[in-house]
């Protein structure tokens, strides 16, 4: 079935810091990116993460960290499980916005979807442009609670 490598970019309104801090805490992902249904630190390098759109299947993947970044605001990992590959964010000030880049290069794993071979592929890029939207959304709400001084459980989604 190949590759999938895609490519998201975020715009948002506030610092390249708050913005990279929030992406770094992956345990918070499910406060404000609907589609991330858990997320869990394993160790101090690694976690475990379950993803489910719209597709009928969870995705659980391990994803372990190559890069932390705070000072370029880069974070880096590589993933196991459903998925398999790289991940990266990117994060940068942009026509005075921030801007975050998600750079995403997997083979998937899971059995159920590498059996619908080739006829998935469109579903599963659909299905990801749609996460993808959602949590650009949720993290945008998850900031303007943090600035605001809301609890960050107030922006959940």
């Amino acid at each position: 079935m190949g590759n999938y490598v895609f490519r998201s970019t975020w715009h948002l309104d506030a610092s390249p810091e708050a913005v990279y801090t929030a992406l770094a805490d992956v345990e918070r992902y499910p406060l404000w990116w609907p589609q991330i249904r858990a997320g869990r630190r394993l160790d101090e390098a690694s976690g475990e993460i379950t993803c489910r759109s719209l597709l009928p299947y969870d995705l659980t993947f391990v994803a372990t960290r190559v890069v932390e970044d705070p000072v370029g605001h880069v974070l880096r990992a590589t993933m196991a499980g459903d998925l398999n590959g790289t991940s990266e964010w990117r994060v940068s000030r942009a026509a005075g916005r921030t801007e975050a880049v998600f750079d995403e290069d997997v083979t998937v794993g899971n059995s159920m979807v590498r059996r619908a071979g080739f006829a998935a592929r469109p579903a599963l890029r659909f299905n990801h442009d749609l996460m993808m939207r959602a949590g650009e959304r949720g993290l945008r709400r998850y900031l303007r609670a943090a600035e605001s001084g809301f609890s960050k459980t107030d922006a959940r989604p």
